[in-house]
């Protein structure tokens, strides 16, 4: 199945409204990133194994671990969860930025040091969500 059905598929087993609002956030990132990398993981591991929930991902950066190997993995990942939605966003160094810089601004959402997770979209400010991931977009693009 090709990358693209599998996201169509994915959004589409989304109970309403998280489908509609899965479907607002992909084509929000898809308009700030109009070329990138697409990215689908099932949330399985090597073994078949669930690990994770499900995530679509979008762009492409190199993230280097500490025992020196690296990989390359998405920028920005949007995820269903069991109270809502998730939204990844990767390459942000200071743990503490989001939380810091859009937890505040954002509306009902709990902020960590690379999600911010949400009921509903209506319960955040769209707007501060789509500085929160330009902002770690430009991060991303401005790391050695």
């Amino acid at each position: 199945m090709n990358l693209q059905k599998q996201i169509n598929e994915y959004i589409a087993t989304q109970p309403e409204p998280k489908r509609s609002e899965m479907q607002q956030l992909h084509h929000m990132i898809l308009a700030l990133m109009p070329a990138c990398k697409l990215w689908f993981l099932d949330g399985k591991d090597d073994k078949g194994k669930i690990v994770s929930n499900p995530n679509i991902g979008y762009g492409s950066q190199t993230i280097e671990y500490a025992n020196g190997k690296n990989r390359e993995f998405y920028q920005i990942g949007i995820s269903a969860n069991t109270t809502g939605i998730s939204v990844y966003i990767m390459g942000v160094n200071n743990k503490k930025y989001l939380a810091q810089t859009f937890g505040q601004k954002l509306g009902k959402a709990s902020v960590t040091g690379y999600c911010i997770k949400f009921k509903t979209l209506t319960d955040i400010k769209i707007e501060v969500l789509k500085a929160a991931i330009q902002c770690g977009l430009d991060q991303a693009s401005i790391q050695p």
